[in-house]
């Protein structure tokens, strides 16, 4: 049996352990799982790229929309697959993947011949985005999405089994041949669209393959956080590349800020300095650190760089409360990763649900709960010179303790990002990204 086989026949039996506990706490006999359909555009009769839902996804690789997944206790899992009889596509054959055996499989020409073999019982829950078909197919409205299974569900997920882990890895491994070449582009001066074109071509992908639009930002433009214009200027001093690939689903996210030796040499400095911070940061991840103790040292380590660099008059301690950092470094350390870019449950207090809302301050971190064995974490500071954040900065009453023209001279640079995937291991942590890039 191959590696990729081996780790998907655990995974696949840990996922069918989980969901007989499921099963049994939310008193239900079966959960029927749905691959999702095509959303079309607005008075058009074109679709949206699809994705497979996560719930789905988890199970199995099998891609495209309509299939469904019965899981029941006792044996294998019933995997329906929809292939049409249609001349407008050409359905992709199902081949023999490593993953094929572990599934009672039917397939139906279409979505109509998939409900009527799954026959959903009064006692099957429904997961999926179909809720009115659930309903018309004989599901009741309280097993269509039940919060608690679903709470259950998500709690599951953030919880990687070792094939889970692998395919990130993978992702990772994908997206770096797209980071080496997008920066060897930079350094001969290559344009925002070409370093986007080039990443793709390195993954041999397009773009619709990508788990999220790439961010390609030169300069000034490496400030907004989510920037996915791609603009053909030119001869950028900064270059930030925040992109990921996938990998049977998985997604990996990554980020880099580089320069050129033309670059302003305080902002030079900046990106050295976040450097080891972030560093740093990955390698206090471990099983036990509540995730917004690392986003506040996060933030009092910036605040000594930015004295350290004379944009701030304080630093540490006395800079965080002041509120001094937040203009500079505005979003959340990290994320869960996994199916979904901002994988679920970061915020989620138990397996039951519930919430662990973010520190005071800082609304924008996805990630509240301790960490736990097998969670993947995105670890992500930042140092940004963002216009609108720094108005209000000008005009608070901490104004003084900022080297303005300093700060004006920085801001044509944009801003720093770096970010890595770190797995928490039972002792520590594994970064899936330092090897790759």
């Amino acid at each position: 049996m191959s590696a990729p086989a081996a780790l998907y026949r655990d995974h696949l039996a840990r996922m069918r352990r989980r969901a007989t506990d499921t099963l049994a706490a939310e008193r239900f006999d079966a959960i029927l799982l749905d691959a999702g359909r095509p959303s079309r555009y607005f008075q058009d009769d074109q679709d949206a790229p699809f994705r497979t839902n996560p719930p789905f996804a988890q199970w199995t690789p099998l891609e495209g929309p309509h299939h469904l997944l019965l899981v029941r206790p006792g044996g294998p899992p019933l995997l329906i697959r929809v292939a049409p009889e249609d001349y407008w596509t050409e359905p992709a054959p199902l081949g023999d993947p490593f993953w094929v055996g572990e599934f009672e499989i039917v397939e139906v020409p279409d979505e109509e011949k998939a409900w009527k073999r799954a026959s959903p019982g009064r006692r099957t829950a429904y997961i999926g985005d179909a809720p009115e078909r659930a309903r018309a197919g004989g599901v009741p409205t309280e097993a269509v999405n039940p919060e608690r299974l679903l709470r259950r569900l998500d709690w599951d997920r953030s919880l990687k089994t070792p094939y889970e882990v692998a395919c990130i890895e993978e992702a990772n491994r994908r997206a770096a041949k797209g980071h080496l070449a997008s920066r060897a582009a930079f350094e001969t001066g290559g344009s925002e669209i070409e370093l986007h074109r080039l990443y793709v071509s390195a993954l041999g992908c397009v773009d619709k393959d990508l788990p999220y639009e790439s961010i390609v930002a030169l300069d000034e433009k490496a400030a907004t956080l989510h920037y996915t214009v791609k603009r053909a200027v030119r001869d950028g001093k900064v270059f930030l590349l925040d992109s990921g690939a996938r990998h049977l689903g998985y997604a990996s996210d990554i980020t880099r800020t580089w320069t050129t030796p033309a670059c302003e040499p305080v902002f030079r400095d900046l990106v050295r300095g976040l450097e080891s911070i972030q560093q740093s940061l990955c390698a206090a991840v471990r099983p036990g650190i509540p995730f917004p103790d690392l986003h506040r040292a996060a933030h009092v380590r910036i605040a000594d760089l930015l004295h350290g660099t004379g944009i701030l008059r304080r630093g540490g301690e006395e800079a965080f409360a002041a509120g001094l950092t937040t203009p500079f470094f505005p979003h959340g350390l990290g994320h869960f990763l996994g199916l979904q870019v901002h994988d679920v449950a970061g915020r989620q207090a138990a397996r039951e649900g519930g919430e662990v809302p973010p520190p005071e301050g800082h609304p924008f971190l996805r990630t509240t709960r301790t960490i736990e064995e097998g969670q993947v974490v995105t670890v992500e500071p930042g140092v940004y010179f963002i216009p609108m954040l720094l108005r209000g900065l000008r005009s608070a009453p901490a104004a003084s303790l900022v080297d303005w023209a300093l700060v004006d001279r920085l801001v044509p640079c944009g801003g720093i990002r770096i970010e890595d995937d770190v797995l928490a291991t039972a002792d520590g942590h594994r970064n899936l990204t330092r090897p790759h890039v």
